[in-house]
């Protein structure tokens, strides 16, 4: 076990018990890192504040707002991570401290204001001559981890929601018009994907390529093997067909799902309506998947201005079609829709009996839609 010299610092003893009772139960690892903090606090008030000796003395200004800064100017630079990792354990010790030597005040020395945020990793859609080629080498390829990758190019699923995809994963709403049913996500939610004659033609290729033994397998990606197995192999098909075309750069399969995201942008699709397709719960989700560009900015502005918003006239109720099937996924899709719609309105209206009520009749729809998913198909 490492052993540092002592500081001679009149708070080292205290500090060194409340480190010692927070890290009983962790890893050395973890215990060391917590005398590294409070070592680093006391260095600092020794020659910053060496009137410093009693716990009662300790102040937010200037004693622990000088020591934030003195990381913060640290040379060479510390890394976010390891700010952030000092001040939360500070902060623990300075707590225990507070209960122990009944001192409350030093319960707000610190505060989650001043943990540093992780750095934001930026949308990472793939460039349009790197998504070009690996799509021809995947359509090259073929096989059926291939045609599952562009299946995931084209809907803009997550990797484990195209491996858990069932069997009758697509249905049909009318002519050339059908939708993929994405199972429980990483959100644990479900939604409707629409999609169009390409990515039925990669279903049906996907179920031509299963194994003539696995017709008893509800899934389109045959079980033969674990899921994370699956994962991994996907993933590897994927990091093969970057190699064969020649990108040297690191790419995941998760890029796809960005570029699909900057592609629906680009075509036109609302955030209201990306949000439903990659099956986020929140806008601010669904924004750090686009790559927006001062040529889409150009784009929408003049289109805005072409199309003045005191021109447009209000939308009405599209009244039901002789096309419209009177079939169980079309009243899914419904029911759907009409769900998105109440929790829009829940969002917009203030706390009150009437958000109440519709968060309610939103939950009950919720339930129905579950029971209504769990139903064999209905034969018309």
């Amino acid at each position: 076990m490492r052993h540092h010299r002592p500081l001679h610092h009149p708070l080292e003893a205290l500090f060194a018990r409340s480190a010692q009772s927070l890290t009983t139960a962790l890893s050395e690892g973890t215990r060391r890192v917590y005398e590294g903090t409070f070592r680093s606090f006391l260095r600092y008030l020794a020659v910053h504040h060496p009137e410093v000796s009693r716990l009662k003395q300790l102040q937010r200004e200037p004693h622990l707002l000088g020591w934030l800064a003195d990381l913060r100017s640290h040379t060479p630079p510390l890394a976010r991570i390891t700010i952030a990792i000092r001040v939360t354990f500070l902060h623990r010790m300075l707590e225990d401290l507070a209960w122990n030597e009944q001192i409350p005040t030093l319960t707000h020395l610190l505060s989650r204001a001043d943990v540093p945020r992780r750095e934001e990793t930026s949308p990472r859609p793939l460039l349009p001559e790197q998504d070009q080629l690996i799509q021809g080498e995947l359509q090259r390829r073929d096989d059926f981890l291939s045609n599952l990758l562009l299946l995931q190019r084209h809907t803009g699923m997550r990797i484990g929601e195209c491996v858990d995809l069932a069997l009758d994963c697509l249905f049909p709403l009318g002519p050339d018009l059908w939708a993929i049913h994405v199972p429980l996500g990483k959100l644990k939610t479900e939604r409707w994907v629409p999609v169009d004659a390409a990515v039925h033609r990669i279903v049906e290729r996907l179920r031509t390529l299963r194994s003539p033994t696995a017709t008893s397998d509800p899934f389109l990606l045959p079980r033969n093997r674990a899921r994370e197995t699956l994962i991994r192999r996907v993933r590897a098909v994927f990091r093969d067909a970057v190699a064969a075309v020649g990108i040297t750069g690191r790419l995941v399969p998760h890029q796809n799902r960005h570029t699909y995201a900057t592609e629906m942008l680009r075509s036109g699709v609302g955030l209201p309506a990306l949000m439903q397709l990659l099956g986020h719960a929140s806008p601010e989700m669904t924004l750090q998947y686009l790559k927006i560009t001062q040529p889409d900015l150009q784009r929408e502005y003049h289109q805005a201005l072409s199309h003045p918003r005191h021109l447009i006239p209000s939308p009405r109720a599209l009244p039901m079609t002789p096309s419209t099937r009177a079939d169980l996924p079309t009243l899914l899709l419904a029911m759907d829709a009409a769900q998105y719609i109440l929790q829009i309105i829940c969002r917009t209206l203030p706390d009150g009996s009437h958000r109440r009520l519709l968060a309610r009749m939103s939950r009950r729809l919720a339930k129905i839609l579950t029971q209504l998913r769990g139903l064999p198909p209905i034969q018309n």
